[in-house]
This record gives C-alpha cells, sequence and structure tokens, in this order.
C-alpha cells in the first residue's frame, strides 16, 4: 500500500462520486482542508445544501476512501454550501440571491400557496436562508398563512423591507392592501408588482427565493421567466384528472421558457384515517408521480389530505412551525430536501439554457 499522503487521500476521493450530481468530490470541490498526520486524516465535506438526503451515504464513502488509502482514523467535518444557480447572460441575476424556485400550478385549489409556504420554512429548518415571496397578486394568502398582516417599511434607499417570520423573509402585496380590498389590475400591472418584489426589495443574502406564483401560465409566470435566472419550477397538482391536465401545461410552459423543472409535489395526496391509519384516496392517486414520469421529470413526493394542515395554515402557524413533529411536517420536509437537492444538481449539471424564439399566448404567437 502507497504512502498516506494529501495526495494518495486527494486521489482517492476523486473517485468518490456525488450520486445525484454525478460527478467526483474533488472536482466538485466538496472536500477540503485536507490533513495527513501519521494515519490520521483530517478533512472537510462541503456538502451542495444543507438538507442533502445522501449525507450518510457521502460521509461513508469519504470514510471508506480514505481507509482504502491506509487511513485508520478520519476526522470529518461537514458543513454546507448551496451553489449558485446557473447564470444567463440575458437575465439580470437579483444580487445576493444564488436560487430562485418558482412554485406554481395550472389551476387553483391544489393548495400551492400552502406548499410553497411549508416548502420555504422547511428550506429554513435545515440551516438555509430562505425568502418568500407572493406573487399570487389576485389571491395573496400569504400573510394569513404566515400570521402577518402590518405594513411594509421602505429602507432609506426607497426598497421595500421584507417581514421576517418562522425563519423567513417574506414580502406580499397583501402587506399592501386591506384585507378585503380586491385587486383589480391589468396585466401589465401585475408584470410591473412582480418585477419590483423582485428588484426591489431587500432581501440580503438568501440561498433560496421561493415564489408563490399565480395558477395558470400568464403574466406573472413570463415576467419572472424572461427577468431573472429562475434555477427551478416545483409543479403542485392534485391526483384530479382536472387538475393533472393543467399541471402538464404548467410543464409544457416552463419548459418552453427555458426554466428547468424541478420536479412534480402531488398534494392531498390521499387522507390517513387518525384513529385506524387506513389510507383513502379522496381525489385518486398517483396522477403526479404518472405526469413526472411522462415529461421524464422528479416526483418529489406526496403531501397528504388533513384538516391539521388547514388548521394550522389559517392560524398564521404552517404546520411545519406549529407541529415539526408530525407525520404532515414530516412530509413537507422530505419534499423539501428533494426540491433542495434537485436544485443543486441543475446548477451543477444544466447548461444554460438558450433563449426561446418566441412565446405562445392565447394562441397568438408574440416574438419577445
Amino acid at each position: 500500500m502507497p504512502e498516506l499522503t494529501k495526495e494518495t487521500v486527494t486521489e482517492a476521493l476523486s473517485k468518490v462520486l456525488d450520486p445525484e450530481i454525478k460527478k467526483d468530490l474533488v472536482t466538485l470541490n466538496m472536500v477540503r482542508d485536507i490533513e495527513v498526520t501519521g494515519d490520521k486524516v483530517k478533512l472537510t465535506l462541503v456538502l451542495t445544501t444543507t438538507a442533502c438526503p445522501l449525507k450518510s451515504q457521502i460521509q461513508d464513502d469519504v470514510t471508506n476512501a480514505c481507509k482504502s488509502v491506509g487511513a485508520k482514523e478520519v476526522d470529518m467535518t461537514t458543513t454546507a454550501e448551496v451553489p449558485q444557480g446557473r447564470g444567463l447572460p440575458e437575465k439580470k441575476s437579483i444580487k445576493g440571491i444564488k436560487n430562485i424556485i418558482a412554485v406554481a400550478s395550472g389551476k387553483g385549489g391544489v393548495g400551492k400557496s400552502t406548499t410553497a409556504t411549508n416548502l420555504a420554512i422547511a428550506l429554513a429548518q435545515t440551516g438555509a436562508a430562505v425568502g418568500l415571496m407572493d406573487s399570487d397578486v389576485y389571491g395573496p394568502s400569504i400573510p394569513l398563512m404566515l400570521g402577518v398582516h402590518d405594513r411594509v417599511r421602505a429602507a432609506e434607499n426607497g426598497n421595500m423591507i421584507p417581514h421576517e417570520k418562522h425563519g423567513i423573509k417574506m414580502i406580499s402585496i397583501g402587506f399592501m392592501l386591506d384585507e378585503e380590498k380586491p385587486v383589480i389590475w391589468r396585466g401589465p400591472m401585475v408584470m410591473q408588482l412582480v418585477t419590483q418584489f423582485l428588484m426591489k426589495v431587500e432581501w440580503g443574502e438568501l440561498d433560496y427565493l421561493v415564489i408563490d406564483l399565480p395558477p395558470g401560465t400568464g403574466d406573472a409566470q413570463l415576467t419572472l421567466a424572461q427577468s431573472v435566472p429562475v434555477s427551478g419550477a416545483v409543479i403542485v397538482t392534485t391526483p384530479q384528472d382536472v387538475a393533472l391536465i393543467d399541471a402538464r401545461r404548467a410543464i409544457r410552459m416552463f419548459q418552453e421558457v427555458g426554466v428547468p423543472i424541478a420536479g412534480v409535489i402531488e398534494n392531498m395526496s390521499y387522507f390517513s384515517c387518525p384513529h385506524c391509519n387506513e389510507k383513502t384516496n379522496i381525489f385518486s392517486h398517483g396522477g403526479g408521480e404518472d405526469t413526472a414520469k411522462k415529461y421524464d421529470v422528479e416526483f418529489l413526493g406526496e403531501i397528504p389530505l388533513d384538516i391539521r394542515i388547514r388548521e394550522c395554515g389559517d392560524a398564521g402557524e404552517p404546520i411545519v412551525s406549529a407541529e415539526p413533529d408530525s407525520v404532515h411536517a414530516k412530509s413537507f420536509l422530505s419534499v423539501a430536501e428533494k426540491v433542495a437537492a434537485r436544485i443543486s444538481v441543475i446548477a451543477l449539471t444544466a447548461p444554460p439554457a438558450p433563449e426561446p424564439e418566441n412565446v405562445v399566448a392565447s394562441g397568438v404567437q408574440i416574438s419577445q
């Protein structure tokens, strides 16, 4: 066996692949500060997400690689750095924000805002810096679900200061209007508001900015896709055929405008009886996973149908904050881990998307 040195350890680690990114840890700069003293190796393992679902596997692979070249002891410090999302020259990045995650649905009523809210908080619970932007202009529900109703304040430079609660920063038009006042705006005003929320909010340094989009494939979605580099879109659906049809339209829309699909979430997937634990498929089951397979995208998981998710949201205490040890909170955390992993994979492997030549709106092709 060759002498144990920093070089032999580095060579051994260059053969260890990240299970999802499919590149070796040395190339990805995931192993750093390697020190060899006698038969002891000391190093730092830098994961690509604070919510890495394969953390234990990667740690074991690193330990085994070091021991394969003669190490008797491996002193490993594990940390995480979320990679910067893909840069696109034609789109303006937001200073301090590494990744933008668009949460979308083809139709209303599928629990998109509830999913976006719990997803953002779950990501923050893993240690990430997270913001939540409510761009559902006509139905802003984030203030209610987060229990925040104060007006937005302005910084000295005129930018908006986001509210903070549940470990995340947040902005919503609901913070600027009376609760029962309707938003009666045409498309250009919606597009202007989305742009202001992106560029004129003091977000600071964020690993993820989660954006709750309005349902459908309209102005807000197009403005977002054309303005900033979106790291990935998360599509929320229920198992119903009517929801799945619209979810597929949302997938196709993001694909046409060059936004990668992080995956599909099936919300209201089943009801689990609190007394006997029997599962009942209220709205059918499995349609979200089938849709993901059809379009060759990741299936991110199932969220059950349960009254506690609704009650906690109505009370301003989302389930992942109010009942973090519940089955429902853990389902959101599992989804959040998969979302974070997919965003890292996209950032480190996906080539920049080409600028689409045109966008189809209402059956009419509009040149950009």
